[in-house]
C-alpha cells in the first residue's frame, strides 16, 4: 500500500508536467535528496500541489545527489529551489566541515533565502532482529550505512554514533558503507550490510516496508540515557535546527522490536530559494502550497507535522521576502532572526 501511494505521487508529478497549463508556465527546477526520506516526500508534495493549483510556474523535481551540493548549485543560479538545513547553511557561511575548501562560501550563503522549514524526522537506526545487534556497542566492527558520504545526514549520524554510542567512524570502529540513499536501502533489503540509518517522521514508510517481511529492531537511547548524556545535550544546543526526535514504542507494531521509546537525533530542514528570485513568484508559490495542503492532509497523515509555525522558525537564514509576505498575511509570528 505504501508503495502504491509512492508511485501515485510520482505519477501526479509526471502528469502535472503535461497538463495544458504546464506548457505555458515558467519552468523552475527543484533539487532534493533521493526517494526514501520524509524530506523527499515533503518536497515532491510541495511541487505537486503547486503545479496542480496554479498555471504561472511549473516545478520539476530532480531527486538525486546530496543537499550539501544542491545549495551550491542553487546559489550559483543553476536551480530555483533546493533542500537545505540550518546546520548546512551554518557550515556554508563559516566555510567549515564539507565546505572547508569552497571559495567565496560566505557570498554563496548570502544568496540563499528560506521558503519554509519542516521536520526531517527522527534518525532511525535499523538492524534485522536476528542479527543480534541490540545496542550501539553491538555495532562495533559491523557494516553501517550512515548516509551518503559528504552529506549532512552522514555528518549528523556519525556524530550521534560517537556521542551516544562511543564509536568513532574515522577510527574504524565501524565499517562505513558508502552508497546513495536508494542503493543503500536496496542493499540493506538484500542484507549486504548490518545497520541502516535514515531519517523520517514516524511511522516512516521505509521501516513499515521492511517490517512487512522481516522482523526488525530499532536501536537507540532510552529517555534516561538521553537525559543523562551531557555530550548529546551540548550537541543539540550547539547549532540551530538540531533537535531530539522521539520514536514512540510500538508505533511500528510487533514486527519492529523496541525496548522503549527511542530518543534519537532529529533536525529541521527546509525548502530554500535564491535571494534574487521574484518576490511575486515566491509569494504565489508559497501561498499555493499552504492553501492546498490542508486538503492533502486527509490522505497524507504525515503532513500534520508540516505547520506554519514550524515553517518560520529561526534557522540562521532569512525568509525570502515573497514567502515572508504570505506568512505575515496569515498572522504567523515570525522570529526576528527569520525576518528578511
Amino acid at each position: 500500500m505504501k508503495q502504491i501511494k509512492f508511485i501515485t505521487l510520482i505519477g501526479v508529478l509526471i502528469v502535472s508536467l503535461f497538463t495544458s497549463g504546464a506548457y505555458a508556465a515558467e519552468r523552475m527546477k527543484m533539487a532534493t535528496i533521493a526517494p526514501g526520506t520524509s524530506a523527499y516526500l515533503t518536497m515532491t508534495t510541495f511541487a505537486s500541489l503547486v503545479n496542480q493549483n496554479q498555471s504561472k510556474v511549473n516545478i520539476t523535481v530532480d531527486a538525486t545527489g546530496a543537499a550539501t551540493k544542491h545549495v551550491i548549485e542553487l546559489a550559483k543560479g543553476k536551480l530555483e529551489f533546493a533542500m537545505s538545513a540550518p546546520t548546512i547553511h551554518f557550515f556554508l557561511k563559516k566555510g567549515i566541515a564539507m565546505y572547508k575548501n569552497v571559495e567565496a562560501h560566505a557570498e554563496l550563503a548570502e544568496k540563499l533565502r528560506a521558503v519554509m522549514w519542516f521536520p526531517y524526522g527522527q534518525y532511525h537506526w535499523l538492524a534485522y532482529e536476528d542479527s543480534g545487534i541490540k545496542t550501539f556497542a553491538d555495532m562495533k566492527g559491523k557494516k553501517v550505512f550512515l548516509g551518503p558520504p559528504g552529506g549532512g545526514a552522514y555528518a549528523a549520524a556519525a556524530t550521534w554514533l560517537k556521542l551516544a554510542g562511543g564509536l568513532d567512524v574515522k577510527a574504524g570502529d565501524v565499517q562505513n558503507v558508502k552508497a546513495s540513499w536508494s542503493s543503500a536501502f536496496q542493499g540493506f533489503q538484500d542484507r549486504q550490510f548490518d545497520v541502516y540509518v535514515n531519517g523520517g517522521i514516524a511511522p516512516f514508510p521505509q521501516v513499515e516496508q521492511l517490517s512487512l517481511t522481516n522482523k526488525m529492531r530499532l536501536i537507540g537511547m532510552s529517555k534516561s540515557e538521553f537525559e543523562s548524556n551531557d555530550a548529546i545535550q551540548k550537541y543539540l544546543e550547539s547549532l540551530p535546527g538540531r533537535e531530539v526526535g522521539i520514536i514512540p514504542q510500538g508505533v511500528y507494531g510487533d514486527n519492529v522490536v523496541m525496548s522503549h521509546d527511542i530518543y534519537s537525533g532529529g533536525a529541521a530542514v527546509g525548502i530554500v530559494t535564491r535571494a534574487d528570485m521574484s518576490d511575486d513568484d515566491v509569494y504565489k508559490i508559497t501561498k499555493t502550497f499552504w492553501e492546498n495542503m490542508e486538503g492533502a492532509r486527509a490522505s497524507t497523515p504525515w503532513l500534520k507535522h508540516i505547520t506554519l509555525e514550524y515553517a518560520v522558525q529561526e534557522g540562521g537564514m532569512p525568509l525570502h521576502p515573497g514567502a515572508q509576505r504570505y506568512y505575515e498575511e496569515k498572522g504567523v509570528a515570525i522570529p526576528a532572526g527569520s525576518m528578511n
